[in-house]
């Protein structure tokens, strides 16, 4: 296990920066200094982030664009028929305009009763818990009830058991802090992390060893994650960056990681 630790870490050093970022949508939220503006910006990107790459950003970009320098001014000022207005004819796959001003919507209700995204998750936190899974269930549920209409998979049914990698995504981009992750919800232990669950990341779990189920659901997440705590039990999914670009970078693919890893 040490020599793993040793191998990571040293892919850590060389792949976990801001210039191996692009291209991910986690580049919007460098955008944004103030927290409340970073936490809808990053929810909006994880929430879109699925299909191919450029499309993501294109449709990520549409959005806050037309929220202007600050998505928290613009949802807590912003009526619910200016916002559907605001969207009216946008697509990303298989989310319309009508998904998107459901999703938007349900945030402005979150930000009306709790002030950010960050003080309702906080809300969801049970002294016990030891991951962020029962957090997660009372955040997505919290967006639902404030939803004008149906969000759609843009806000995922937490207690399904699917593997939630877009809301994971989000969640280790606000949690985590360092060269890559921005960070800013700071009351809230890395170690609760789970694994935002992809095709890559399900192929490198594989092939070290943390699990040997076929279906990417929450049990494989957690499998996963389980299997990254032995090597780092305080910031389980450090190193979901850096081994994830091998395969979303078009210049690092899983056979270059496997050369480098001897795995």
């Amino acid at each position: 296990m040490s020599d793993m630790k040793n191998v990571l870490e040293d892919l850590y050093c060389r792949y976990n920066k801001r210039e191996y970022v692009h291209p991910d949508p986690l580049e919007f939220l460098y955008n944004y200094s103030e927290i409340k503006d970073r936490e809808i910006a990053g929810f909006i990107a994880s929430s879109l982030a699925y299909g191919r790459v450029a499309q993501i950003l294109k449709s990520v970009s549409s959005v806050l664009d037309k929220m202007g320098s600050s998505p928290y001014s613009f949802l807590v000022n912003s009526k619910p028929t200016v916002i559907k207005k605001t969207f009216k004819g946008f697509k990303h796959r298989f989310a319309d305009d009508k998904n998107l001003y459901a999703a938007l919507t349900g945030l402005k209700y979150i930000l009306m009763e709790y002030g950010s995204l960050y003080e309702c998750f906080l809300k969801g936190i049970k002294d016990n818990d030891e991951t962020i899974l029962g957090s997660m269930e009372f955040f997505a549920k919290k967006i639902v009830s404030g939803c004008n209409a149906s969000p759609g998979h843009l806000v995922p049914v937490v207690e399904k058991g699917s593997a939630c990698k877009r809301l994971h995504l989000f969640l280790r981009w606000m949690i985590r802090k360092d060269n890559v992750d921005p960070g800013g919800w700071d009351m809230i232990p890395t170690s609760m992390l789970i694994i935002p669950l992809d095709v890559h990341m399900h192929k490198i779990g594989r092939l070290l060893g943390f699990t040997n189920r076929k279906q990417a659901n929450i049990v494989t997440a957690l499998e996963i994650t389980s299997g990254f705590k032995k090597i780092m039990p305080d910031d389980p999914v450090k190193y979901d960056f850096t081994l994830t670009r091998f395969g979303i970078r078009d210049d690092m693919d899983i056979d270059s990681l496997l050369k480098e890893c001897h795995f």
